[in-house]
This record gives C-alpha cells, structure tokens and sequence, in this order.
C-alpha cells in the first residue's frame, strides 16, 4: 500500500508549536509536505499608487518563512516555497507528490476567504479535499457562548461574556518528527527584489526593530514576560506595557494561545492589557465573520452614509502619509510608523481620527496606508479598528462615543518625538 501524503498550506500560521494542522498531518498522515506560496496578488500596486504590502512587512514575512524551514528541518522535514497563483501550484504539487488532503487554517476577510474558495474548486476537480481548520483566535469559535450569528456588537457585552462563560484551549504539542516525501523540491525563498520591492529606508532614530520568525518571536516573548513581571512588581498591579508581540502574533509565528497560557501562568487573572489585546483581536475577526467583511471596506461602512469629505483629498492625504501636517504628534507617528512599519495603537488611533476628523480624508485611504506599512497588519484588526475610529463600524454606541486617546503621559511618543526633532 502506497503512503498517505497530507499536504500543510501555511499561510498565517508559520509556526512548528501549537500549529493543530501541522500535528494532525503528522499522525494522520506517512508523509507530510508543508507548502508556502508568495502570491504576487499581495505585492501589487493600486490605482492611487500604494503597495498592498510594503517591503518592511515583505521582509518580516520573508525572514519568517525562512525561519519556519529551518525549524521544520530541525524535525527532519522541510518547507516547499514557489511564488504564483495558489489556485494553480496547489493542484500541480498536489498531483506531482500524489498528495490524498490539503490542510490549511480558515480566514475571516474577504479577499483570503477568496483565495480559499478558488483553490477549493481547483483540488475538488482533481478530486481532493481541502480541508478547514480554526486556529487563529484566541477562544475557539465552538467553545464561544453563542453561535456566530449572535455574538454581540459591543466589545464590552462580548468580553464580558466570553470570560465568564469560555475557557482558552491548551496549546498543542509540536510534532515529535516529519517525514517528507521523497523527491522533495524545497525551491528557494524569494528576496525583496524577487517580488519586485526594495529594501526598506532605514532611520539612525529607530531605537528596535523586528525579525521575523518563530524563533526570534519567542525570545520576544520571554522578554515581554520579563518585562511585564517587572512591571508588576514595581506598580504593585498589571500596568500598562507594550509587549511588542503583535508582528509575531499576525504571521502565526506565536500563536495566541501560547501567548495567553504564557502571560496567565505568571499572572492569574484576566484583567491585564496583553489579554485585553487578544480579546480585540478575536473580536474583530468575529466581527469580520458575523457580518461579512464587505462592509468594513467601505467608505461609508455599517452607517450607509459616507462621512464629510474634504474637498483637498489628494493634497491632505500626500501631508498626512509624508507626515507633512501642522500636528507634530501625527508627523511623529506617521515617521514612525514609515520607518519601523510599528506604532503603539494610541497612535494609531490618533492619527487615524486626525486623518479622517481633522483632515476629513476618506478614512479607507488611510487604512490601506497601514495595509502596506504597518508590520503587524491583519485586516479584521486594521480595518475594524479604522472603521470604529471613522463612525462607521458595526458598534454604533462604540463609534458614537469615540474620544481621542490621551498622549500626555506616552514616553514612547516623547522619546521618538524628541529624537525627530533634534536630529540633524
């Protein structure tokens, strides 16, 4: 009898611990062959000029797609890279490595969801199945206390109910060992110039950065921990800090549960920031699944009216993106986020309600500005987040009563703004 060949399409979820498919094809499975494909779709050019994904994203994915071989080869396994159209690698390697399923974790926005569903119809024409997994959110969708359809608008009544009421899966182990199949072509992992961007503009004023993979996201994770414990012990309490894990966390290099079990066996309770940040998370990515994710691409998103509008669209938004404006905060931000592709969300929200209230720019040019910048990008989360600070999410109490956040006291903010300003 011939072996059984399960292949693994990694998306976001490039990771070897608490990856669910990556297990379960290993035991279901003789052979296992883990496939990423860079889709050039992700690396056009709209019509106004601006990169889906930006090279300092580009570069993050690529240094984790190149980390996630080296630690599946680390299991005796390997990852295949090509570059192309899913819809038409997946069948042609699926049928070269006479492959029996097709694996792969489910996506919430409209355009993954797509992709999904083509190479869905490409594999059921050769007769394979591809095969659904939930493994991006932190609360598993079957142990919420309501069905999909119901699951409230408001954050607060859906935190306050899913604490209560759900419980965090433990995270699953990683595979003893893979076996690929023989014949095995890993192809070679694409450089910036490959997927026709360049490399990014450095800064002497950027004070971090980030690398990709799941190796250099868990160090950063032990170092948040760290971090955090310090906080505690000085504060007496969980204060605010930033763990900086997001980038990780949006690529599927760490995995949100890893990250809760992780902070909750230090701290056992739920009222800290880093569970705070998870719970957003999963709450848009439910959003984005109970109504659809049509709406929140839209400049008039769930409210039907499209908000007041400048007149100087063009000129604003090129003052906004350059960080040209007469609010120095904003310029500060927006250098920042330009030169680091990161920004703490405070930021991030006040920059996006001063595009949309004090510039009165069509707020979805500013989300597809974060699309290509931001490193830890993900389209509930970016999306979501600018439809509610436009007044036009699925919240309508929320959007209503939106205020900006305080910077006053963001030494993160004071720091870069100092350095912005007396650089030479």
């Amino acid at each position: 009898m011939s072996d059984r060949t399960i292949l693994v399409w990694f998306r976001n979820d490039l990771r070897v611990s608490d990856n669910e498919i990556l297990l379960e094809a290993t035991r279901k499975a003789d052979k296992v062959l883990p496939l990423y494909i860079f889709d050039p779709y992700y690396f056009t050019t709209d019509a106004d000029g601006l990169q889906k994904t930006g090279s300092i994203r580009s570069k993050f994915l690529i240094e984790s797609v190149g980390n996630l071989r080296e630690n599946l080869q680390a299991l005796g396994g390997n990852l295949m890279v090509r570059i192309g159209d899913p819809a038409e690698i997946i069948p042609q390697v699926a049928q070269q490595y006479q492959v029996n399923e097709v694996y792969h974790h489910r996506e919430v926005s409209f355009e993954e969801t797509a992709i999904s569903e083509k190479v869905e119809s490409a594999l059921w024409k050769i007769k394979l199945n591809l095969k659904h997994f939930i493994g991006h959110t932190l609360y598993h969708k079957e142990d919420l206390p309501f069905p999909i359809k119901d699951i409230p608008d408001s954050f607060t009544i859906f935190k306050k109910k899913v604490e209560r009421d759900s419980v965090v899966r433990p995270v699953v182990p990683t595979p003893d060992s893979i076996s690929i199949p023989d014949n095995f072509e890993a192809g070679i992992i694409p450089s910036l110039a490959d997927l026709g961007l360049q490399e990014p503009v450095t800064d002497p004023r950027v004070r971090f950065s980030f690398t990709g993979g799941e190796t250099a996201g868990k160090l950063q994770l032990q170092n948040a921990l760290e971090s955090s414990t310090a906080v505690v012990a000085k504060a007496g309490k969980t204060g605010k800090f930033n763990t900086g894990l997001s980038p990780w966390i949006t690529v599927g290099c760490l995995s949100p549960r890893e990250v809760y079990h992780s902070f909750m066996s230090k701290f056992q309770h739920q009222n800290n920031p880093v569970v705070l940040d998870l719970l957003w998370r999963d709450y848009f990515r439910f959003m984005f699944k109970k109504h659809g994710s049509a709406n929140f691409f839209k400049v008039e998103g769930f409210s039907g009216e499209v908000p007041e509008l400048s007149q100087e669209q063009e000129e604003s938004f090129n003052r906004w993106k350059t960080a040209s404006t007469d609010n120095e905060t904003v310029n500060v931000s927006i250098t920042e986020l330009n030169t680091t592709g990161y920004i703490p969300n405070n930021l991030r929200q006040i920059s996006a309600q001063y595009l949309t209230e004090g510039l009165k720019v069509d707020w979805t040019r500013g989300a597809r500005w974060f699309e290509a910048k931001l490193i830890d990008y993900s389209p509930a989360s970016n999306w979501g987040n600018w439809a509610f600070v436009s007044g036009v999410g699925n919240d309508v109490k929320f959007t209503a009563n939106f205020k900006m956040p305080s910077i006053s006291n963001d030494e993160h903010t004071a720091k870069w703004q100092a350095a912005v300003i007396n650089a030479e």
